[in-house]
Parts: C-alpha cells; structure tokens; sequence
C-alpha cells in the first residue's frame, strides 16, 4: 500500500484496492445491524408534556395536574415504560401537598398502605416551608402495562388545606426571591 509521502507517512487505500460491491456489503451489514438492535431490546419511542404555566388545587382528593399527561401506545404486550414525573410544587398557605402518578385510573409509584397515611409518589408538608420554596415532587418507575392499547400516564396533586400549587412557590410574592418553575411528564417504551 503506498502512502502519502513525507513528513507524515498516512497510508491510504487506492481506488483500485476497493471491492467493487462494498455498496451492497455495507447495506446488508446495515440491516443485520438494525435487526439485531432491534432484537435487543431499546427504546422504541418516547412521548413528553410541558408545563411552564402554575396550576393549583384546593381538593383533598387527589385532582389530575392540566398539561402533565401523556398517552403512549405500545408496540408489544412485553413493553415496559419509563416514566419520568418531573414535578415542582408546594403548599399556598400551609398544609400537605401530595403527588401521585397514575397509569389510566391505577396509581402507580405509590407508598404501602399504612393506616390513615396518603400513599401517594411525592409530599411536603407546607407548614413547614420557607415562602420561596418550591419542592421536586415527581417521582421515576418502569411500569409494566402489559397491553398494546393507548395508556394514558398522568400526574395528580392533592392539598390537606388551602391550596396545592404547582411551579410557584408558597407565597407566590412578586419579588426576586419566589420562582416560578417548569414541570414535565416524559415516558418512554423500552422493549426487553
């Protein structure tokens, strides 16, 4: 093989060292390459929801956040889904605020039952927090809906009292020190 000469000496490949069918070599290898991944298992899509506007909720039962869902219909029964629930929020005027995440009409990334205690994915209790504080009260899980049919994930806010914020803070005062913040909700098929 020649090379380019001085002062570096970088062999190369003549055009006519070339195999002259390497188009259709590298398209099979292509394919075998993708049919293998795809084998494999990966992440076969992935579906997001935004929300930069406040919502806020004086239910004490547990109320679905507006703009926080998603609907995603899987390719196969043996799917799994990533759920990431990115959630920012508080408590107006003191109180609890407690998250949950619900796959259609079952909570899913929930605590034990125990006694009069909610079971829910996240909380804070409002009493307890400075009036420029906003929490992350989201929560991850790999769910298994086993099904091909659309599955709606969402996220739910309740409050104890007053009301349940999302991005804003306790007080919500117009000043420097109270954000106003971003929530999502993000799922993704992973096939195994």
């Amino acid at each position: 093989m020649p090379d380019t000469g001085a002062p570096w000496n970088i062999p190369y490949v003549a055009g006519t060292d070339l195999v002259a069918d390497w188009p259709t070599d590298s398209q099979t290898l292509a394919e075998a390459i993708a049919d293998g991944l795809d084998a494999a298992g990966g992440i076969k899509q992935v579906v997001t929801a935004n929300l930069s506007s406040t919502f806020s909720t004086s239910s004490t039962s547990f109320t679905d956040v507006t703009g926080l869902s998603v609907s995603i219909t899987p390719s196969s029964a043996s799917s799994r889904i990533l759920v990431l629930a990115d959630v920012k929020a508080n408590n107006e005027s003191g109180g609890s605020t407690m998250t949950r995440l619900m796959r259609d009409s079952t909570a899913i990334a929930i605590g034990d039952s125990a006694s009069s205690r909610i079971r829910s994915t996240g909380g804070v209790d409002g009493d307890n927090t400075s009036p420029g504080d906003v929490f992350f009260l989201g929560g991850i899980i790999v769910d298994s809906p086993a099904t091909t049919s659309a599955t709606t994930y969402k996220v739910q806010i309740r409050a104890s009292a007053n009301n349940a914020c999302v991005n804003r803070s306790r007080y919500d005062a117009d000043n420097d020190t109270n954000p106003r913040t971003h929530s999502s909700i993000t799922v993704l098929e992973v096939t195994v």
